[in-house]
């Protein structure tokens, strides 16, 4: 009994010396077969570490802090199957460890990703519905339930959104853009879930890994695809490494707390100065955010394995990348092509919120305009925040003219030329940190309109962003709160469930039905996914376009107006041709197109050329 006794002590011990081990386990056949796990707990890097044949140890890293050791293993040729790490102290074993490299699903490599035949649906997962009310708060986690509070966690998860799935694909979504679900483990604010605290575990909030690859599997079962919301350039104050940071240069640091000017011209700006160009890398971005330092190569291995892990393990079919152009760029970019490296079709859109096409098209995949500084990002698809822009002011200018109302749309598109891949971008008139386009717009049905309309007709991924589709508005001059309200109905007791049509009011239903009707359409609309534009020059703030390949056209004509115009259609003979009439997609009314259109005050017209 006392031996027995004594063996459950020593093997206590033994695997306490180990508290964490990252990535957790691993997947057999990857593309790039260095795998480095990374083992955490009291003292470990004072042991020896071998493992079991046949695979083989490469390198081991120590670092100044004693409590982590970077053990990179060669899986090259190894199925799937348990190895065993033994580590010895003085050449005497103290203790072993299993390790898992497990199966990966069928042509995982292959996986098809998101694309302009998609529209992308954002949602805040804590405002969107609370399936779960038993985790709305955590014994694990600091902050609490509080609903009351416009900034605090409001309770919405996971199983709230698989509750619905179908709500969503019959507004005519395909993909589903949610923001960061791992853990946050921050006192306040937690609930946007940017300031990372554990980025292996979902927040138990939001509920469990288990929940968020069942997530992903119900998405499938409907053909929806999930993005999941990546954030490479910093984590939370409160992140576990953080608090015992592997290598002192694990973050940027400077003597004194230093953010980040924002100014990300430096990136390409020749006559940029090196003091300029360092706080813009290595500041951080607010002080409960630590900025990572990519530059490292163990930070940049430990992201990239991460990435590639929650692909594999929930079946994700895309990322978009939070801040994505605030890393270093030489670092960022071998992030991106070692996640595209191992996933050929897969999409990744990262966060380029610069204002100019020369300066956003930089950043995508074999820009020419990258070319000119020998730089390649990688990255297939950035975000539209031009158009944003416009999308969020141009209906309230009810005159035209040179660079005002529909000339700025014009103009926009008459850039294309900068973008490698113009069907790659990410267009979207508003999203988690914007005014809400309702608002911009004072719910005006007829601007939202407007501005769904160009969305779902032009270049490019549409996303929409959750509620605007039944008119929720919000100001965000008033803080991020009023941008980011609970969904009504996502809660039990709430007075409106705006995800049936008999919970909405009628003023709901107007603004879905439109929506719903507008993206189911586009659904299997070639000549809007992929076919060529020709726009003409906007008259009396009225723009007409066309989306045509071999097989169909469709023409889309929008009054900014607040007068109705008569548009004589001979102007648009060279797209028009043969055809006599088309077919309004919102009305299915059939209107004559050989000599004359008239357009209602505030209005939008597609057609379906016959």
């Amino acid at each position: 009994m006392k031996k027995l006794l004594l063996f459950f002590l020593i093997s206590s011990t033994m695997f306490a010396q180990i508290e964490r081990i990252e990535p957790p386990f691993w997947y057999a056949g990857m593309h790039n077969p260095e795998l480095q796990i990374m083992f955490y707990g009291k003292n470990i890097a004072q042991f020896q570490v071998t493992v079991s044949n046949p695979i083989k140890i490469t390198t081991i890293k120590r670092t100044e802090n004693p409590n982590y050791l970077f053990v990179t293993i060669n899986t090259k040729n190894i199925k799937a199957s348990d190895c065993i790490f033994t580590f010895k102290d003085s050449n005497k074993k103290a203790f072993t460890q299993n390790y898992s490299l497990k199966q990966r699903r069928e042509n995982s490599a292959q996986r098809k990703s998101y694309n302009s035949s998609d529209m992308m649906y954002l949602l805040m997962p804590d405002r969107f519905s609370n399936g779960n009310p038993n985790n709305d708060s955590n014994a694990s986690t600091t902050e609490n339930y509080n609903r009351d509070l416009p900034g605090g966690r409001h309770g919405g998860d996971i199983q709230g959104i698989i509750n619905h799935l179908d709500y969503v694909q019959e507004l005519g979504a395909t993909v589903i853009w949610i923001t960061p679900l791992c853990e946050d483990n921050e006192e306040t604010y937690s609930y946007h879930t940017y300031a990372q605290t554990d980025v292996y575990k979902i927040d138990p909030r939001y509920g469990t890994n288990e929940d968020y690859a069942r997530l992903a599997s119900e998405m499938h079962k409907r053909k929806m695809k999930l993005v999941l919301d990546y954030v490479t350039n910093h984590w939370g104050l409160q992140h576990w490494m953080i608090k015992d940071l592997p290598t002192h240069d694990w973050i940027n640091q400077f003597e004194t707390y230093t953010q980040t000017n924002h100014k990300r011209t430096l990136v390409h700006d020749i006559n940029a100065s090196k003091i300029d160009t360092k706080e813009c890398f290595d500041g951080w971005f607010v002080p409960s955010m630590p900025d990572l330092n990519q530059r490292n190569p163990l930070v940049l291995n430990y992201l990239t394995q991460n990435a590639i892990w929650w692909i594999e393990y929930a079946n994700l079919d895309g990322f978009r990348v939070d801040t994505y152009n605030y890393a270093e760029p030489s670092a960022i970019a071998k992030w991106t092509k070692a996640i595209t490296n191992e996933y050929p079709n897969f999409n990744i859109v990262g966060e380029i919120s610069m204002r100019d096409q020369a300066q956003l098209s930089y950043w995508q995949k074999d820009s020419p305009i990258g070319k000119i500084q020998n730089f390649n990002s990688h990255l297939p698809s950035v975000m539209d925040f031009i158009l944003s822009d416009d999308l969020l002011s141009v209906f309230n200018e009810d005159e035209g003219g040179w660079g005002r109302g529909m000339e700025k749309i014009y103009d926009n598109f008459s850039n294309d030329f900068l973008y490698p891949n113009i069907n790659n971008l990410l267009i979207f008139a508003e999203n988690h940190d914007t005014h809400r386009v309702n608002h911009v717009y004072n719910n005006d049905i007829r601007k939202y309109k407007m501005a769904m309309t160009i969305l779902a007709t032009v270049r490019g991924i549409p996303q929409t962003y959750y509620g605007s589709e039944i008119g929720m508005a919000g100001n965000k001059d008033n803080g991020d709160a009023d941008i980011r309200q609970d969904f009504p109905g996502g809660w039990e007791g709430d007075a409106n469930n705006a995800f049936t049509k008999e919970g909405r009011t009628f003023l709901q239903n107007q603004y879905f039905d439109f929506t719903s009707k507008l993206f189911n359409w586009r659904k299997n609309k070639s000549a809007v996914h992929f076919g060529k534009m020709t726009h003409y020059i906007p008259e009396n703030n009225v723009y007409v376009y066309f989306r045509y390949n071999t097989s169909e056209s469709v023409m889309v004509l929008i009054n900014n107006s607040n007068d109705t115009r008569t548009v004589k259609t001979n102007r648009f003979q060279e797209n028009i041709g043969n055809f006599k009439t088309g077919k309004d997609v919102i009305t299915d009314q059939i209107i004559a197109i050989t000599n004359e259109i008239s357009l209602e005050p505030k209005s939008v017209l597609i057609l379906e050329l016959k």
